[in-house]
């Protein structure tokens, strides 16, 4: 995962920003915002800009509104990719933050929510977050899954899946391309007893559904729709 497109359009990262608060959950800090008292859960994971994205925030803030408990863990002990640093690179920095680490520490919260009651959990990853997300979608920890313009993907992790599934893409993505993700489609098409939904975006790029900018009317909208598509997933499968 080491080309330019999963570091294009950095945000500016803001340790107070959203509405809801940072505490620490399953050992990790973590963005948490809903109600405390919900039985419905969504783990949302991050990009390599880590949960302290503003954009970010505002959709766990969105996604809670709908009623959900919302936790966007700091997966990587406040070291997220910072492309301002002059000695990092994003091929070493994945060296040290890994999707492998991140699925594990991923169950430890899911584990989590469950201790607190939580009845159903969803989970949506971003870029990076994406790849973590479908190694949870093989467990039966989870009730739904949501991937928006993943990091690299095989084929055969995509046939592993087991929980339902929506992977929207990009046109334009050098990590999973139209055509990958068109072939991700047929192998879930082929699992009847599993539901799938998987979308294109056309002229949007990797990255779209949060390294946007809100000034951008047109980004927005993108970005909306896809917002739009993950929460509809949730609501139908997280009751």
């Amino acid at each position: 995962m080491s080309s330019s497109q999963c570091i294009q359009n950095p945000p500016s990262l803001s340790s107070d920003c959203g509405a809801g608060i940072v505490e620490e959950f399953a050992g990790l800090n973590a963005y948490i915002t809903g109600s405390q008292s919900s039985k419905l859960a969504i783990l949302l994971v991050s990009d390599v800009f880590g949960y302290g994205a503003p954009n970010l925030r505002k959709l766990a803030d969105k996604v809670a509104a709908a009623g959900f408990f919302v936790v966007v863990p700091d997966f990587f002990y406040g070291e997220p990719f910072d492309p301002h640093h002059a000695n990092m690179d994003i091929k070493s920095w994945m060296k040290n933050h890994g999707a492998d680490k991140g699925f594990e520490d991923a169950r430890m919260v899911i584990a989590a929510l469950k201790s607190k009651g939580v009845s159903a959990i969803g989970t949506a990853g971003f870029c990076w977050g994406g790849m973590v997300v479908t190694k949870l979608a093989k467990l039966d920890d989870l009730q739904a899954a949501v991937v928006l313009h993943p990091g690299p993907l095989t084929a055969d992790e995509i046939n592993q899946v087991k929980v339902p599934i929506a992977i929207l893409g990009a046109e334009i993505d050098q990590h999973c391309p139209p055509e990958q993700i068109k072939h991700f489609g047929e192998i879930l098409s082929s699992k009847p007893q599993l539901d799938s939904f998987v979308k294109i975006f056309p002229s949007v790029a990797h990255g779209w559904a949060v390294r946007y900018s809100i000034d951008d009317e047109l980004a927005v909208k993108n970005a909306e729709e896809a917002h739009s598509d993950m929460l509809k997933w949730f609501v139908k499968y997280i009751k």
